[in-house]
């Protein structure tokens, strides 16, 4: 059974600000650096993000959207959103470029009005304690006016050109500073003195080892870089053309030592500049050649999706498959993408829309990030639009359906997707609060051949959900953890699962379900219906519905058992009225309409309390206690029903 649950662009049903209220102003605590494996703040405090990305015109709407979606981002417990994709032409407004109708020949200068609502967007993020992460080379695409070579021929960000071109690097550089230098009228502070703004990168996904290079202008420029580098070296370089995508160790060397030139001259810029904060390179996998030459920034960024979609005009087809149900997941390659005794940040990451099974993925990932003390996550994306919209009358409007609009917004919008961002008030809380406890043991896993990739290194497959786990480049280092080959296999999992070293955090991929059991927050996800009953530590469940993520977390500094105010949320599939798809639901027929719908969870829970007087209630999408589910308290156990009265998605157990 379905019942539309629609989430509205300007408020989400439950807030739960008040616990985060001391992080108001972002800010407040100093800008924030590296200490070893964490970011702290100035004041020593431990710093940890759960957040979303802003995407390409998002990261420039009204006053009155920037007003209203810091707050809904503070009361779902959001304290970071990275600015991606504020240069792609393709989106207005972007940095450059205010309105479509506009004619620019060239990207040397900022759009004003795009300014002014990128500003007033910083400001209001501010003050409801959420942090940025600035990105800078994502999508800029270079025009002839810039004075660039083969203009037409260059991608997005002129990948990879844009790391050895000297006329390129120029233009960041002058992009660089103006951003950074810029001041912000609302709150008095150039970019790079405001303490709100707490993380950067050089270039996304832009790397040396993934593209080739092909455009002959740029081609001779690189060959006589290499041919030079070879000399001073007393190596011979190849008779002919050198093929840049060989694993040869000499070629992916010199690769190496142009992104290394290029990552450091771009941070030596920005310190000249006057950024004080965290700087990373670039931010995804490819290789260990690509992962080493980011040692040299502050820390580390990763990259992984689960997913499969193949938009081709009419057709789309899409991943289905349930990932928590397999023995590789995502966190393979995320685990590819850190190094021990360096702060670990996941800037993108989702399983998106419209697979089925995607309500398993939020908990899970926050779980695993606690237990590798990683810093924290953003998911891609929030939205690529400001949200709001006119309809033929005129009247302003507000569509709450998932990918009731074209591609890009569709397949990745989670903003008014019940069964991912439906989910942040827990994952927010479990991360920021430390619910789930840092693995006891460590490995570092030893790296030599610098063209492996994830793949090539079995022992990742399964580590991040016991042990921490992270690739070690300097063999001469003293070590962090126990020294590991990347071919070993330390986890065997004869029973297809596994439970973490602090018995927090269980998978079992032949049951198809996973769990958290931690004091304050607990969860159960997967298809838990497809077990008799499933009990953690003074919790017990038993399912009628197949497939749901179940999690309840205190709002209070108690554990569960004794908490007078717990929130329970219960979720599984959700998705748009009038939806089709075919026989194997692998291919969507047809994106159907408002309202979006969620599937009612069936479920008896039997929890362990010492509050001898809770009620249940029931929340509606308004955010009104729309009735209280009937319950009994007997030896010590709160027993009830979800799915029978007052059906809903998010709970409140509150004492009388």
């Amino acid at each position: 059974m379905f019942i539309p649950y629609p989430f509205y662009w300007d408020d989400v049903p439950i807030d739960i600000s008040f616990i985060f209220e001391d992080e108001k102003p972002a800010g407040r605590h100093g800008f924030l650096k590296v200490d070893k494996e964490d970011f702290v703040f100035e004041n020593g405090k431990k710093a940890v993000f759960w957040g979303s990305n802003f995407n390409s015109g998002l990261n420039f709407p009204p006053f009155d959207v920037s007003e209203k979606i810091s707050k809904r981002l503070s009361k779902i417990g959001v304290n970071l959103v990275r600015f991606h994709q504020m240069d792609a032409e393709w989106a207005t407004p972007n940095i450059f470029q205010f309105s479509k109708g506009e004619r620019k020949g060239n990207t040397l200068s900022f759009d004003p009005k795009s300014m002014k609502r990128l500003d007033y967007l910083i400001y209001c993020l501010k003050k409801e304690g959420i942090y940025i992460y600035m990105d800078m080379l994502t999508y800029r695409k270079f025009k002839s006016g810039d004075g660039v070579k083969a203009a037409l021929e260059l991608e997005d960000a002129a990948r990879p050109y844009c790391i050895f071109d000297r006329k390129l690097i120029e233009l960041q550089k002058k992009f660089n500073y103006d951003l950074w230098t810029h001041i912000n009228p609302y709150t008095n502070l150039a970019y790079k003195d405001d303490p709100a703004i707490a993380l950067t990168e050089i270039i996304n996904e832009g790397d040396m080892f993934s593209r080739p290079v092909t455009i002959p202008y740029y081609k001779k420029s690189l060959d006589e870089m290499c041919y030079k580098w070879l000399k001073e070296r007393g190596l011979k370089g190849p008779d002919k053309d050198i093929d840049y995508s060989s694993k040869d160790p000499i070629i992916i060397e010199f690769l190496m030592q142009v992104q290394e030139n290029y990552y450091r001259e771009m941070i030596d810029h920005l310190r000249e500049i006057g950024v004080k904060i965290p700087i990373t390179g670039t931010n995804w996998a490819i290789n260990a050649a690509n992962r080493k030459t980011q040692s040299i920034t502050d820390f580390d960024d990763g990259h992984a999706y689960w997913y499969g979609w193949k938009w081709k005009e009419d057709k789309k087809e899409f991943n289905n498959n349930s990932m928590i149900s397999k023995r590789y997941t995502m966190l393979t390659p995320l685990a590819f993408q850190r190094q021990l005794g360096r702060p670990y940040f996941v800037s993108e990451w989702d399983m998106p829309w419209p697979n089925e099974w995607r309500a398993e993925s939020p908990l899970f990932m926050a779980a695993i990030g606690a237990l590798q003390n990683w810093a924290g996550y953003a998911i891609h994306t929030y939205s690529y639009t400001a949200m709001k919209n006119i309809d033929v009358t005129g009247k302003e409007v507000t569509s709450q359906a998932i990918g009731s609009v074209p591609y890009r917004e569709g397949v990745f919008n989670t903003w008014n997707d019940p069964a991912k961002f439906g989910l942040f008030y827990h994952c927010a809380l479990l991360m920021r609060r430390g619910d789930v406890k840092e693995a006891k043991k460590s490995y570092e896993i030893e790296i030599e051949d610098m063209s492996l990739t994830p793949s090539d290194i079995p022992v990742l497959n399964l580590m991040p959900e016991r042990h921490k786990v992270g690739l070690k480049f300097d063999l001469d280092s003293k070590p962090i953890g126990d020294i590991i080959m990347p071919d070993e296999m330390i986890i065997e999992a004869d029973n297809e699962e596994i439970l973490s070293d602090t018995g927090e955090v269980y998978r079992s991929w032949n049951n198809k379900i996973g769990w958290v059991d931690s004091e304050r927050t607990k969860a159960i996800y997967g298809f838990i219906g497809n077990v008799e009953e499933i009990n953690l530590e003074g919790l017990k469940f038993t399912s009628k519905t197949d497939f749901a993520t179940i999690a309840l977390s205190s709002l209070t500094d108690d554990p569960i058992n004794s908490s007078d105010n717990i929130l329970l949320t219960a979720v599984g599939r959700a998705e748009n009225t009038d939806m089709k798809f075919n026989e194997t639901k692998d291919e969507m027929l047809d994106v159907g309409r408002d309202p979006i719908l969620v599937e009612v969870v069936e479920v008896d829970i039997g929890l362990k309390s010492s509050q001898q007087n809770l009620r249940v209630w029931a929340v509606n999408a308004e955010g009104f206690f729309a009735g209280v589910i009937p319950s009994t308290y007997e030896d010590g156990i709160l027993k009830f029903t979800l799915g029978n009265e007052f059906k809903s998605m998010y709970y409140l157990i509150q004492a009388e």
